[in-house]
């Protein structure tokens, strides 16, 4: 609960607490006592429900899960230097500057690029090319054409499929490269990914397809 919410409910069972003492010591009961009890039970009600409609409005942040893996980056050495640029700038700048804890990026069917926490023994297959196998949620981010955000991946049934990525990732962003790929950013706990870093992941990821299909041109 929020400072500001707890001052709040503080306040109101202070109130309530007072205004029954005052009737308990009170020798008489007359019209005044009474008006005055009302509107101190209704001072005192309306303190506490202030108190939750900030708590609601103001919900504390889900904390970090602790998640297995080591940090470590891979760029597939075979793409042009501009690529290789681009996978370095902007996976940096999504791990650095939101709550992702890992990001993947497919290509054709390969693994181009993982950063930040990858499994212990993943950091060594990736000497050699690793494929990424797409889920129903992947498909439906590619059917779309646009984001896919899972805020709360337990929700999810076909959460699975982003295991490879990392396991038990609490919240997982989807962007489609065209038809030739995805990004995927695991982020550090449930509902971590605000809405400017949806814009950001998707304006990023935009301008990623286009730098991988110009090496192809």
């Amino acid at each position: 609960m929020p400072f500001g919410a707890r001052v709040s409910l503080a306040a109101g069972v202070l109130i309530l607490l007072l205004a029954a003492a005052n009737v308990f010591t009170a020798t008489a009961i007359d019209p005044s006592l009474q008006r005055a009890e009302v509107l101190a039970g209704m001072a005192a009600v309306g303190l506490m429900l202030v108190a939750v409609l900030w708590t609601r409005a103001q919900p504390l942040a889900p904390s970090a899960v602790e998640l297995p893996g080591i940090q470590s980056l891979h760029i597939e050495p075979s793409l042009p230097s501009d690529a290789r640029t681009e996978l370095a700038w902007g996976s940096h700048q999504l791990l650095t500057a939101t709550s992702a804890a890992t990001i993947l990026v497919a290509w054709d069917g390969l693994v181009v690029m993982r950063r930040g926490l990858v499994l212990q023994g993943a950091d060594q297959e990736l000497n050699q090319p690793e494929r990424f196998e797409p889920g129903a949620i992947c498909a439906r981010a590619r059917e779309q054409g646009q984001l896919v955000s899972l805020v709360k991946t337990a929700l999810y049934p076909g959460r699975y499929e982003f295991d490879a990525v990392l396991p038990d990732l609490p919240a997982v962003m989807v962007y489609p490269l065209g038809q030739r790929g995805w990004v995927v950013l695991g982020g550090w706990s449930e509902r971590c990914f605000s809405r400017s870093d949806e814009r950001w992941f998707s304006g990023w990821s935009e301008r990623l397809r286009t730098t991988l299909e110009t090496k192809d041109a």
